[in-house]
């Protein structure tokens, strides 16, 4: 596995830089994010990995460590590929991509092309969980803000599963949410009482 790279920038093109390691120059797939970053003549480092398919060996390149750990997270959900995996972490920076995974945002994720309703709710399933315990460790509170989202989520899907508005679930989870825990039947219970009193 080729984790990363450092070398001569020769050319930076719509969708790739080619880098010259030891003589080689090596064609690697990246953001327009990343491919700002690169100056033909200059000097790279990219944190990497190498895609293995039956007729190409790709090896898609990022800024940091972060992007690539979300780059081989997103794979590990059914219908994403590498070029769809790199699409969203074109279209969401790695913060915004984690927190919509986290805090269930179906719209967030439909920015991305070839990433519909289905699809988007299909990686929240699989992945929220995963992100929230991928959270950056040097991040203060990172991980238990994606676990309140997480729980908040729920319990306003659970309250529009009941019948209620999304704004109204919204609203009676905004009310509770700093008065009881983490916790989503403690939350869920408590927004159905604010919810009974409006009745």
């Amino acid at each position: 596995m080729i984790s990363s790279v450092r070398g001569e920038v020769l050319s930076v093109g719509l969708d790739h830089a080619v880098i010259e390691v030891g003589g080689v120059g090596l064609a690697v797939q990246a953001t327009p994010g990343t491919l700002a970053t690169l100056r033909r003549g200059g000097q790279a480092h990219l944190y990497t990995t190498l895609v293995v398919r039956e007729d190409a060996l790709t090896l898609f390149g990022f800024a940091d460590a972060d992007s690539r750990e979300l780059f081989g997270l997103l794979q590990t959900v059914s219908g994403i590929g590498p070029r769809l995996a790199l699409a969203a972490l074109a279209v969401l920076e790695p913060e915004k991509l984690r927190r919509a995974l986290t805090e269930g945002n179906i719209t967030v994720l439909t920015q991305v092309p070839g990433i519909g309703r289905k699809g988007a709710e299909r990686l929240i399933i699989e992945l929220r969980d995963k992100v929230a315990a991928l959270a950056p460790a040097d991040a203060e509170g990172v991980r238990a803000e994606a676990v309140s989202s997480a729980v908040r989520a729920d319990v306003i899907d659970a309250l529009v599963g009941l019948g209620f508005s999304a704004k109204q679930a919204e609203q009676a989870v905004e009310q509770v949410a700093g008065d009881v825990p983490d916790d989503t039947s403690r939350m869920l219970r408590a927004a159905l009482a604010v919810l009974g009193k409006k009745k």
